[in-house]
């Protein structure tokens, strides 16, 4: 696998409530997409992020960080392949990424995704 971008995903009680430290406090001012249950907040100068999550909306577990790739279906296959937990199957999500959710033998849930362009 091959990943392109790797963001921390913190657990929030609610993202509205935890914006103004965030975007505004830790200067990550630019919220890239919020789906109400995950958001990316940005600092547009030097592009760090974070990704705020309160319960991941489609997975039975919520992973602690998301990884981004560019071929989602050959690390998917190399999951398998190697015997890793398959957490969330490969899916095309309705908010237009394509991702699956691994166990790491250490426990950690990893949110492996491509983004369309």
């Amino acid at each position: 696998m091959r990943p392109i971008k790797i963001v921390a995903n913190l657990t929030v009680p609610n993202i509205e409530d935890s914006k103004d430290f965030y975007r505004d406090f830790l200067g990550l001012g630019s919220e890239e997409f919020n789906l109400g249950w995950v958001a990316r907040f940005t600092a547009p100068d030097s592009g760090a992020c974070i990704q705020l999550v309160t319960r991941d909306e489609t997975s039975p577990s919520d992973s602690v960080v998301s990884i981004m790739t560019d071929d989602v279906d050959a690390a998917y296959a190399e999951a398998l392949s190697r015997g890793f937990d398959i957490v969330r199957p490969l899916t095309t999500e309705t908010w237009g990424v394509r991702r699956f959710l691994v166990r790491a033998p250490d426990g950690n849930v990893i949110n492996i995704v491509h983004h369309h362009s």
